[in-house]
Parts: C-alpha cells; sequence; structure tokens
C-alpha cells in the first residue's frame, strides 16, 4: 500500500501543548480509530517541539536558530500513513481538528 506523509501546520501557542483546546486534543485522540475504520494505517506519528528548539544547517555549513522558512505556521506534528490512494490519504487529512493553520499531504517515494 503507498504511503503518504501528512503534515500539520499551525500558529505556535505561547503556552505549546498546554494552550491547545481541550476539544481539539479530544478531536485528535478519535482520529486513529478513523483512519483504522476507514482501512487505512498510520506507519508513526510526531508532535514536533516548538520551533525555538529547531536549528537549519545552511549548505555553507552556518547553524542558525530557528527554522528555515519565515512563516507564521511552524510543523506542529506529522505522521505517515499507508493509504489506497491520495484520495484516501486527503480523506485522512481532512479528519485533523486544524485550530489555525493547515493539512498537506505528501505521497512517500518508493523505496
Amino acid at each position: 500500500m503507498p504511503q503518504y506523509a501528512i503534515l500539520i501546520y499551525e500558529k505556535e501557542l505561547p503556552g505549546g501543548v498546554a494552550d491547545i483546546p481541550p476539544e481539539v486534543m479530544e478531536a485528535n485522540l478519535r482520529v486513529g480509530d478513523a483512519i483504522t475504520a476507514m482501512g487505512a494505517r498510520v506507519v508513526n506519528e510526531q508532535a514536533l517541539e516548538p520551533s525555538a528548539a529547531t536549528r537549519t544547517i545552511r549548505r555553507d555549513g552556518t547553524v542558525t536558530d530557528g527554522p528555515f522558512l519565515e512563516s507564521k505556521e511552524v510543523i506542529a506534528g506529522f505522521f505517515v500513513v499507508e493509504a489506497a490512494d491520495l484520495d484516501q490519504a486527503v480523506a485522512i487529512g481532512r479528519l485533523l481538528p486544524i485550530m489555525d493553520g493547515a493539512v498537506e499531504v505528501r505521497p512517500l517515494m518508493a523505496g
């Protein structure tokens, strides 16, 4: 079954995870069951530390603080799913409760 990366972008909250509304956290917890019910499977999932902990290594070897992209949104987390096709992967992405950001779905290269 093909694999897809689902990237979750949100504006960074001052209090981090503690500032996520309880209903959003509960909705996130229900997504796994919905994915299984669709006949897809989560291969790996990760939440990320705040962007202040990010370091970018430039081509010349210079290391800078923060993410490379200048954006109001940061990658809050990501997961990899096995899904029948891109349409099913997008349907999975639509399950995610987004507060003020977006979800990106990318096919992974077969290895």
